[in-house]
């Protein structure tokens, strides 16, 4: 059996049985006359087969806005491997009449150049990989869910950290690494909670049906982190991706959980607002490792956009030197208290940011993916970092516990119901954070979870009634104003580089209907 001509409509591969190929030999000398190029054809002629291309491309695109619409019978059967019934099915094998009379034969009535039919196929079986063309206003749609999830990122940190200070501050449960092990690990309710939202969405599907679509989704996705691509080889799609995607998580979770721990180290040393701050300056970090690991070009509006909320979040942290952490907390004792949790909190900032650019690099989906693709991975990914928390990170807890560095204890009462709260806010702010990310860039999450310094500090005034200090009035402002930059610097790279895979695009296609078209005496003359 050989594989033959297709319709050029439908991209199915029809099989030829053995014996019936072509009697021509493979050097057979061919006319110097060659089919219309594409690039030479009309403007307008050109102009509709890009479009025509760009619409064959959409229409496969399992895209999760649209991907979860087939009914059963379309997912349980394989797509048949027959001839298919459109008219084009019944044109000759050989039917191209400018070869006829050097066979003998008559010109065939439904004979014609079969070079476009083969290009047609050629960009019909690329299409039929289980991969899909990007979504038209790819980028703009990415804001718009960005959107979103910032602002319910915002919320939950700034519940997340009143309810953290309250619980070590004068609940005295000082317990750092016990609650980033509930915190990270409470993440694992990800997935779940995403899957139950999707099944009610979806829930005309029977649950076969729904749950095989959703683990294709999950699997391919995982396939483009692992290859970088979205155009997945059959070497690729055989392959599984778990054993690179544990690998992933384990590094990954490894650098979040230095950050992590740090964080809840310096909540019992420092103020709110000094935590916050500091903590936020990954920012800086993040953009110095995307420069360094994800090859981003250096540019000078993002790089004042930086610097412009690096200079705001210093001067919330150290233009009031009577910012104090509380009743009981490590201002109290001193400015070398707050120095060291300042200290504390800075490295787990480095940390922090190196985490976001890894997450970024190993664990999201390529440029030009859907954003509900995106979505549903970053939850995915959030969930094996929630489980590998849970079934591996345990083991600091007795070692702690034994040595007495910090003592095992269960939670009760109103500590128990509050650390409930922060552990849920947490997981609300990671899986909104982890798809803030996968959707733009970790230097755009990073200044953006800068905002919540001014948030914060807002939310401190009103549970103390202590007013705002003008430094924190004037670094909040400087925070959202270097935000408002760096958003739009983001969007318009964003949107160039979209531009520019489109037109890259094209020329592909071009030249390959070019290449197509081209006769073996043109290739000996080149």
């Amino acid at each position: 059996m050989t594989p033959s001509d297709s319709d050029s409509t439908g991209g199915d591969v029809v099989y030829t049985p053995a014996g019936t190929e072509s009697p021509l030999p493979s050097q057979f000398p061919l006319s110097r006359s060659s089919p219309p190029r594409l690039p030479s054809l009309p403007l307008h002629i050109r102009e509709e087969s890009r479009a025509n291309k760009q619409k064959t491309r959409a229409e496969i695109d399992v895209d999760v806005d649209q991907d979860l619409d087939l009914s059963d019978s379309e997912m349980a059967d394989p797509r048949p491997m027959h001839r298919p019934s459109s008219g084009q099915s019944h044109v000759p094998l050989l039917g191209d009449d400018k070869y006829a009379g050097r066979r003998g034969r008559s010109p065939d009535a439904h004979g014609s150049s079969r070079q476009p039919t083969f290009a047609a196929r050629r960009n019909s079986f690329r299409s039929r990989s289980p991969t899909y063309a990007p979504p038209p206003n790819l980028v703009r749609r990415k804001y718009i869910y960005s959107a979103f999830f910032l602002l319910l990122s915002l919320i939950s940190f700034v519940v997340q950290t009143e309810t953290a200070v309250y619980i070590q501050h004068d609940l005295k449960w000082n317990k750092a690494y016990c609650m980033m092990y509930l915190t990270h690990g409470s993440w694992v309710c990800l997935w779940p909670v995403q899957l139950l939202i999707i099944r009610i969405q979806k829930r005309k599907l029977s649950w076969s049906a729904f749950w095989r679509r959703h683990k294709y989704l999950i699997r391919t996705t995982a396939q483009m982190v692992e290859s970088r691509d979205l155009y997945l080889s059959p070497t690729t799609t055989s392959r599984s991706p778990w054993p690179y995607m544990i690998r992933a998580t384990a590094g990954i979770t490894t650098f979040l959980t230095m950050a992590g721990g740090s964080w809840y180290v310096a909540v019992n040393l420092t103020t709110p607002s000094d935590l916050t701050a500091i903590y936020n300056c990954s920012a800086f970090f993040a953009y110095v490792f995307s420069i360094i690991l994800l090859n981003d070009k250096f540019r000078l509006d993002k790089s004042l956009s930086v610097g412009l909320a690096i200079l705001g979040v210093l001067v919330v942290a150290y233009g009031d030197k009577e910012d104090g952490a509380g009743p009981d907390g490590g201002a109290k004792a001193g400015l070398g208290t707050k120095l060291v949790g300042n200290l504390i909190i800075g490295v787990g900032s480095v940390a922090y940011g190196l985490y976001e650019v890894l997450y970024k690099k190993y664990a999201c989906p390529p440029e030009g993916t859907s954003p509900g693709r995106g979505m549903i991975f970053a939850n995915t990914f959030g969930s094996m970092v929630g489980l590998f928390t849970l079934t591996v990170l345990w083991i600091p807890l007795p070692i702690l516990h034994v040595t007495g560095l910090e003592t095992f204890e269960i939670p009760r009462g109103k500590a128990a119901w509050l650390l409930a709260i922060s552990t849920l806010s947490n997981a609300v702010f990671s899986g909104s954070f982890l798809i803030l990310m996968s959707l733009t860039s970790p230097v755009l999450g990073s200044v953006a979870a800068l905002v919540t310094i001014f948030l914060v500090a807002i939310t401190d005034w009103l549970i103390t009634g202590k007013p705002l200090s003008g430094a924190s009035i004037a670094g909040g402002t400087l925070i959202i104003v270097a935000f408002g930059m760096l958003a739009w610097a983001t969007y318009r790279e964003m949107t160039e580089e979209q531009r520019k895979r489109a037109e890259d695009e094209d020329k592909v296609l071009d030249v390959d209907e070019d290449e197509l078209s081209r006769t073996p005496d043109e290739d000996e003359d080149r």
